[in-house]
């Protein structure tokens, strides 16, 4: 009867010869903790589909990542992101003397030209 094609996959086969060597009601708590397992992942997948697109209807912005199926945990990092605090003095603000000059604000390029910039027009009375 057997053509040499196995009808299932080799992890399918592992797991029913392991389920096989347990106690019977051990092997119906394992199988309705999957069945728990797979039905609320579909939960919580509709519950964020439905509130992606109750946040779409009223108008609230939406991150580009955050859209239903896309992005990853370093997106929503909550209450593991670092803390944002004072920007703490580094060593670069104690050079005291070797400290580099604050630039001052220079004009254009055109302010250098010298002797070769344009020269100005002079309007006098009706002449043009």
């Amino acid at each position: 009867m057997s053509a040499g094609i196995p009808l299932a996959s080799v992890k399918s086969q592992i797991f029913e010869s392991v389920l096989g060597f347990l106690p019977d009601w051990v092997q119906i708590t394992v199988l309705a903790l999957i069945v728990l397992a797979v039905v609320a992942s579909w939960v919580v997948k509709l519950k964020r589909r439905i509130a992606h697109r109750r946040a779409v209807r009223g108008g609230q912005p939406v991150h580009a990542a955050a859209q239903y199926g896309r992005g990853s945990g370093a997106d929503h990092p909550g209450a593991y992101a670092p803390q944002q605090t004072a920007r703490q003095p580094s060593g670069a603000d104690h050079l005291g003397q070797y400290a580099p000059q604050q630039a001052q604000p220079q004009g254009s390029g055109a302010d250098f030209l010298g002797a070769y910039a344009p020269q100005q027009r002079r309007s006098e009375g009706g002449t043009a």
